[in-house]
């Protein structure tokens, strides 16, 4: 292949795997092979450098800058470490610093390097001022206010002697115990789960909604510390400093004074950090001296004190004992690989989802195949490789099954998609009980008693073969059934009333509409303000609605077309389920804000970001995520960007505190 084509194929495979990464939050590959496909783009364009193209992956750091957050420009890049994948890389960037350094004494400090997202803290007179994300390593998203919610990240100082102000980094980490009670969730709900915790840990943080983050329980470790006025010319004591003040510094962090204790730190930590309550994926090591650091410098995207050893993905080959296939609450078939028990990273796998039937073809898979599993940083297992040298002679490849394992139905596959789906929604045991167990969960009509088992009992005993029979039952019944008893029976009962007041955009949600999650289903409320005037919309107007398309707008549309779908929903509505906005989300309480344009920015005391662009639409206005000559004016919180407060003063746009916002709607 000639070596320009080989440079196009490579860049527009990074680029493809950097959206994957940074903005869907989907990874294909692991960060090893993308870092080898990086490698070997760097290799051929210092070959030919007359393929020198700016736009270039090997030109940028990845970035995660997010739509819907402020950007801030780091007042320092935040650049990303040369990555290792064994001891002798290590070894040989340890003699390059002896050599850099003219054979003067060095001392390094190792380090865990954790599995998060990164972060960086600006601090003045004590006081955390700042959150800001790495980006593209020269400007971040300001996710202040969600960091505020991390309860191990302090928001003032105890009385030390830290500088007047100063920077210290780290990563924003999900705990193990929180992601598996996370995907645990979203398994229940059907929604994609995290790969792993820095995924979930990246899109929480990200998430416009503080109270969600701080449910989720995010915590930090932090590893460097930056200012004009260092408390220590030695790195390992600048964070030994920032302990003292109240900073989460990982106890793993240990001087190192000569290369074969830099090895035997790896030996160490490679058996030992599977005991950590949070994931890592390598270990890092710096130069102490900060002097030293100033002196060795930095290449072009990354410093030359430090290098990142990445540790190898855990790994066993174990034999596939049968494909059971699964369907799902949304009728998707899930192919599930169930295997001899064998122990990766502190637990015993039995079972590895195999995806769809493409993955199954890519990799090639025969019965009672040897496979090679993986858990590394991800604690969902997956299946990487077959062991064909293994394979039995008449074993026959694994092929999907055509017909619904659960109710016999011939599956479909819908174009464009991967999966292969059952039709018979409404006759299709898993299905129905987990919309059941879906319409009853927390977020959606919160029906204390009926978790999973309690669905496919109800189910069973016939009293419930659809949501709408929930509001039939009866406290004599409910008790009659095995595992239910009395005061179980007492609290679904009260739960199946109080649901009744749950608002409208919840009980969207709660009815398994195709594509539409949590978000779509408030917008969709908010839009047409109830049940009937849903039923009346032609496809080309579901789609104006926000965040709805035309996928989904078709799927809304055939939904409320289906006679399963539309009994249930005239008996939920007979039965006193909210089928329409609030009465004082329904009309516009004034033209206060009418013709206005009206920017939200920071933190609130008397309401959430939400209810105050509910408060706009309702009074006339109009909201919007940037400020422009068009804006009429902002409505500031604590921690107003000062980007945005330098456009509002250039533009003269006003700024109007809640106080003297609530004062113009009230």
């Amino acid at each position: 292949m000639d070596y320009t084509d080989r440079i196009n194929r490579l860049r527009e495979e990074l680029n493809r795997h950097n959206h994957n990464y940074y903005v869907l939050n989907a990874p294909e590959i692991s960060d090893k092979d993308f870092d080898m496909l990086m490698k070997e783009l760097e290799a051929l364009e210092k070959e030919h450098p007359e393929a020198y193209d700016p736009l270039s992956p090997t030109q940028r750091v990845g970035s995660d800058l997010t739509k819907g957050f402020e950007h801030v420009v780091h007042a320092r890049p935040m650049m990303s470490l040369s990555n290792s994948y064994s001891a002798e890389e290590v070894g040989e960037w340890f003699d390059r610093v002896s050599r850099q350094l003219g054979g003067e004494d060095f001392t390094v400090v190792g380090e865990m390097k954790f599995d998060g997202t990164s972060i960086s803290l600006t601090y003045r007179d004590g006081r955390l001022v700042r959150a800001v994300t790495r980006g593209d390593g020269t400007q971040g998203d300001d996710v202040t206010a969600n960091v505020k919610t991390i309860r191990s990240i302090p928001l003032q100082l105890a009385s030390g002697s830290w500088p007047e102000e100063f920077e210290i980094r780290g990563e924003i980490l999900m705990p193990w115990e929180v992601f598996e009670q996370l995907n645990a969730e979203r398994a229940c709900n059907e929604e994609p789960l995290f790969a792993n915790p820095r995924n979930a840990a990246s899109g929480t943080l990200k998430m416009q909604d503080p109270r969600e983050v701080a449910r989720r329980r995010l915590d930090a470790r932090f590893y460097y510390l930056l200012s004009d006025d260092m408390p220590s010319e030695s790195h390992f004591d600048c964070m030994e400093a920032a302990r003292n003040w109240g900073f989460k510094v990982s106890s793993a962090m240990q001087r190192l004074h000569s290369l074969e204790e830099v090895e035997r730190y790896i030996a160490f930590w490679d058996e030992e950090r599977r005991k950590l309550p949070v994931a890592t994926d390598g270990l890092v090591f710096k130069v102490d001296s900060l002097r030293q650091q100033l002196n060795l410098g930095y290449t072009a995207k990354s410093p030359r004190w430090a290098i990142a050893y990445k540790f190898n993905p855990e790994r066993a080959c174990t034999q596939l004992r049968f494909v059971s296939f699964e369907t799902g609450r949304m009728g998707i078939v899930t192919p599930v690989a169930n295997l001899e028990p064998v122990l990766l990273s502190g637990t015993v796998v039995k079972r590895a989802s195999l995806h769809n039937d493409d993955i199954i073809r890519e990799l090639g898979i025969h019965q009672s195949d040897w496979l090679y599993v993986e858990k590394g940083g991800e604690i969902i297992p997956k299946i990487t490789g077959v062991e064909i040298s293994r394979r039995m002679p008449e074993a026959e490849p694994v092929r999907f099954v055509s017909h619904c394992p659960e109710c016999g139905t011939p599956l479909v596959r819908v174009e464009g998609e991967a999966a292969w789906r059952c039709p018979n929604a409404y006759g299709c045991r898993p299905q129905i009980t987990g919309k059941i167990e879906h319409f009853c969960a927390r977020r959606m009509m919160d029906i204390d008693g009926i978790g999973e088992e309690t669905a496919e009992l109800l189910f069973a005993s016939g009293l419930v073969s659809g949501i709408a029979d929930l509001y039939d039952l009866d406290e004599e019944k409910l008790a009659r059934l095995d595992r239910v008893g009395e005061k179980t029976a007492l609290r679904i009962i009260k739960g199946v009333e109080a649901s009744k007041k749950v608002p409208f955009e919840r009980v969207v949600y709660a009815l398994s509409i195709p594509n539409v999650g949590e978000t779509t289903a408030k917008r969709l409320a908010s839009s047409v303000k109830s049940m009937d005037r849903m039923v009346e919309m032609s496809v080309e107007e579901l789609t104006a609605v926000p965040d709805v398309g035309p996928v989904i707008a078709q799927c809304i549309y055939d939904y409320l077309r289906d006679p399963v779908c539309a009994d249930n929903i005239a008996r939920l509505s007979r039965a006193g389920v909210q089928m329409q906005l609030s009465p004082d989300r329904m009309e516009p309480k004034g033209d206060a804000l009418a013709g206005k344009t009206i920017v939200i920015s920071g933190t609130f005391a008397r309401h959430s970001r939400d209810e105050y662009k509910e408060m706009i639409e309702a009074n006339g206005g109009k909201n919007s995520g940037s400020i422009s000559k068009k804006t009429s004016f902002v409505l500031a919180g604590e921690n107003m960007g000062p980007a945005k407060l330098e456009k509002c003063r250039s533009l003269g746009v006003p700024i109007l505190n809640e106080e003297e916002f609530l004062a113009m709607v009230l």
